[in-house]
């Protein structure tokens, strides 16, 4: 896993660690391998790479956010969206 990944898992470790008690933040991960190949592995092995930087937050798994077969939250967002992410 390679790219921004492992700055990612940290960036958001810290988020979690420092909001989830004393603000309710809600970190919900998905997985999703195309965007620079950065996340090859299987869910089990994902979720080993991401506990080794101490990851508590929900980890779902491993979706698309392109295409046809995008997952169908990444579909309603992207529709609520629009811009960018609506591509």
């Amino acid at each position: 896993m390679l790219g921004k990944t492992q700055v990612n898992y940290t960036q958001l470790v810290e988020l979690y660690k420092k909001y989830a008690t004393s603000s309710g933040l809600r970190i919900l991960a998905f997985p999703c391998n195309q965007f620079g190949g950065q996340e090859p592995g299987t869910n089990a092995e994902i979720k080993e790479f991401a506990a080794k930087y101490g990851v508590e937050f929900d980890m779902f798994e491993k979706i698309k956010v392109n295409g046809d077969d995008a997952h169908e939250l990444w579909k309603f967002l992207k529709k609520k969206q629009g811009g960018t992410l609506g591509r």
